[in-house]
């Protein structure tokens, strides 16, 4: 189903069944007048049943303009949440299940982020200038594109290698593009480059952006006092939000009658990205990465094969704005420190830093085949490898860390290996259905560890480590059935039910230290709390029931779905308290099994207003609603997205095309009491877009927060981006993370 909505958010919640009220009206009213649509979706299917949500390619090309943030490209997409981190780097969420509860394929690769607080997620590596496909399996997940997640799975697809016809000798092709914003100072640009024949092409595509802090909106210019002389935090600039990063792939690819080979070599370089609700910062990032794959087409059907192999080498330690200033004070490497005032025993202090590195190797094989069975019937088989190694190790640095190199995670391995199966049947004209089984054996281990020394129960607490099994074996099976009936002309259901196993990552079962400085370290949540794992947790077993009911116009000139959702999960990972857990502070929490429970519905429409010599009007929108629950304790699962919308006008006229978007997010009072989750206020948004197409320049101009409001990030996690972030209650707690004021930002496209 090729549910291509935009997404909203909403404030009031009388504001939301109103709006909702409003738009089922006038949707049924419009099939009896003949107007254009606003936006034509070309998705082709490649089988009879794909629930899959895919970004219109005119979405993600107008907010190529507007952000770095690959994953934000998802805002438009049902269901789905982004988790606020570095600004290249937020987390996707679907029906409030993130990170690696999802399986996201990025050119058809597993990748897994390779850092303690998950700075490095797949989306990071691949820049929206360079996304020439989006799309979302939520809800139910089709076996053949899920394993060993829970909550759905994101595809990212670089754009498909082009050939010359034949006959048509060679063609050379290319793309220059930059950008500006304003609220950051960011900027950037991208090159893409082609050369083919109709047998090979050659590209190359490189891109590189980088911003400074950006600022709150609003009049916010006071300071807020965190109860300590000398020590405010200055929230009209949210410290640690600046990045910098570099990106470059050469893609080749051969075809020779049926077969198609392709290869593929990236590299980042990402000198800095900083982390507002984190105690560390990205200061180096290097990805080293190639991709090999074979496609052919038979005359029973299509079989593919892909390997890869990836190396990650990631540096974390305090940025300007989590180091300290007191007069000219300047810290060891020369940098100055923030310039945030802080007296300790009445002396000026400078952190020394905190250097923490974790490297990876990330290898993995895949085979899947497409087997037309018969005319009505579709069967895919596929395995897969993957070959997972990591070492996390902070090196001494003074200050009580040292004086040996602690070992957070020490040859961590992780490997997996999985075969699935699945049918997908039409029955007549009206029933389609897909079966499948997928299974998985997750196997994983750890070496020995060592702290800096044997202080804060370091000793203790390493040796405990060591004594146990860490081998650890978790044989996973999921199951997926979907229907789709075609009740009538203008009504479309579609129904399913989903078992689905995720194993625990690295961090979760390996991280051994409960002393404060330590486990704050790892946190990939980013709600200032600190993290210790348990070697013997058990995967989480989802349930999921959903179902859709798609009403549209017999033309698809209008549409309106629901998708109500229904999630139990057995041994969901969530946190529990040790002993010295307090209220309305930051907390040191281990990890743990228990049950939990996620339900909500999804709402989305389009369509047609008007068309005259003014141009052609439509109306987009969505309305998302999710809530989570722990069962054992009774409390919030954490960081769940209030109830929101995203409503957007669209208009398009000659060359032109322009949007108009309100963004609303309701009021978030509840959340999860043991992680000490902040509350935010509503909010309400309006952004405006605006491009012109000529034949070989583009311009996209706009102003994101038009009218500069104040407002907090909902599922921003606490904000850590200044201060003495080392110590965990060193920062404040119960300030959330802002989002940005103002911007205005303009993008320019040249094609020859």
């Amino acid at each position: 189903m090729n549910r291509t909505t935009q997404y909203s958010r909403i404030k009031p919640r009388q504001l939301v069944v109103a709006v909702a009220v409003a738009s089922i009206s006038q949707l049924v009213n419009a099939e009896q007048v003949q107007m254009a649509t606003v936006l034509v979706v070309e998705k082709p299917v490649p089988a009879a049943l794909d629930n899959s949500m895919q970004q219109p390619p005119s979405v993600i090309e107008m907010l190529r303009a507007a952000t770095n943030d690959s994953a934000s490209l998802l805002r438009d997409i049902p269901g789905v949440s982004l988790y606020a981190a570095g600004g290249v780097s937020s987390l996707p969420a679907i029906h409030g299940l993130a990170d690696d509860r999802l399986r996201i394929k990025v050119d058809g690769m597993d990748l897994i982020a390779a850092c303690p607080n998950h700075m490095n997620p797949p989306l990071s590596y691949v820049e929206p200038s360079n996304i020439g496909l989006l799309k979302v399996y939520a809800g139910i997940t089709p076996v053949s594109v899920g394993g060993d997640s829970i909550g759905g799975t994101i595809v990212a697809e670089r754009p498909a290698p082009e050939f010359a016809l034949s006959g048509e000798g060679s063609i050379s092709k290319a793309e220059v593009g930059t950008f500006y914003r304003s609220n950051n100072n960011a900027f950037g640009g991208n090159l893409n480059a082609t050369y083919a024949t109709d047998n090979l092409s050659i590209n190359y595509s490189g891109s590189w952006s980088q911003a400074d802090n950006y600022t709150a909106g609003g009049n916010f210019r006071d300071y807020v006092d965190t109860g300590r002389p000398g020590h405010t935090l200055d929230l009209d600039e949210v410290g640690s939000t600046a990045y910098e990063t570099r990106n470059h792939a050469l893609g080749i690819a051969f075809r020779s009658g049926d077969n198609l080979f392709q290869t593929r070599l990236s590299y980042q370089d990402m000198p800095e990205q900083l982390y507002p609700n984190q105690r560390m910062d990205l200061l180096e990032n290097t990805q080293k990465l190639a991709n090999f794959a074979w496609t052919r087409e038979f005359d029973w059907g299509v079989m593919e094969a892909r390997a890869y192999h990836e190396s990650v080498d990631h540096f974390m330690d305090f940025g300007d704005d989590k180091r300290f200033w007191y007069g000219a004070l300047s810290n060891p490497d020369g940098r100055a420190c923030s310039p945030i005032g802080f007296m300790a025993l009445g002396q000026p202090t400078c952190a020394a830093g905190m250097p923490m590195y974790s490297e990876s190797e990330n290898t993995g094989l895949s085979l899947k085949a497409d087997i037309n069975l018969n005319p009505d019937q579709l069967l895919r088989v596929g395995a897969d490898l993957q070959r997972y190694r990591l070492d996390d190790y902070w090196t001494a640095s003074g200050g009580g860390m040292g004086p040996d190199i602690f070992q957070n995670i020490h040859n961590g391995q992780r490997d997996r290996s999985a075969v699935f199966a699945e049918v997908e049947s039409s029955h007549n004209e009206r029933w389609t259905t897909l079966l499948g089984a997928r299974y998985e054996r997750v196997n994983m281990d750890a070496d020995e560890v060592q702290g800096y020394s044997m202080m804060a129960n370091q000793g203790v607490e390493s040796a405990a480590f060591n004594a146990k099994s860490r081998d650890q074996t978790d044989d996973n099976l999921d199951l997926t059935a979907l229907a789709r009936y075609q009740f009538s002309d203008t009504l479309d259901i579609e129904v399913g039910l989903a078992r689905k196993v995720r194993s625990p990552n690295l961090y979760e079962r390996y991280t051994w230290s409960s002393w404060a400085m330590a486990a704050t370290m790892n946190n990939f949540v980013g709600d200032g709390n600190g993290y210790v794992g348990d070697v013997n947790l058990k995967p989480e077993t989802a349930y999921t029931a959903s179902a859709t009911f798609d009403w549209h116009a017999s033309d698809r000139r209008w549409n309106i779905a629901a998708t109500p959702f229904f999630t139990h999960v057995d041994d969901y990972i969530d946190a529990v308290a040790l002993p010295a857990w307090g209220s309305d502070q930051f907390n040191v929490l281990q990890y743990a099994n228990q049950s939990a429970r996620l339900y909500g519905i999804d709402l989305s429409m389009q369509m047609p207003l008007a068309s005259n010599d003014w141009g052609r009007w439509g109306l987009k929108g969505v309305i998302n609603y999710t809530q989570g629950e722990n069962r054992d304790s009774g409390d919030e699962l954490y960081n769940i997205m209030p109830l929101n919308g995203r409503f957007t006008l669209n208009h398009q006229h000659g060359g032109w095309d322009n949007a108009l978007e309100w963004v609303v997010v309701d009021d978030k009072n509840e959340g999860s009491d043991v992680r000490n989750e902040i509350a935010t206020s509503g909010y309400s948004l309006i952004n405006l877009r605006s491009s012109h197409s000529w034949k070989q320049v583009r311009l996209d101009f706009g102003v994101e927060n038009l009218f500069d409001r104040y407002y907090t990030l909902p599922t921003g996690g606490a904000y850590t981006g200044q201060g003495r972030t080392m110590s965990m209650n060193g920062v404040p707690w119960g300030i959330a993370v802002p989002g940005m004021g103002r911007s205005a930002y303009v993008g320019v496209k040249v094609t020859f």
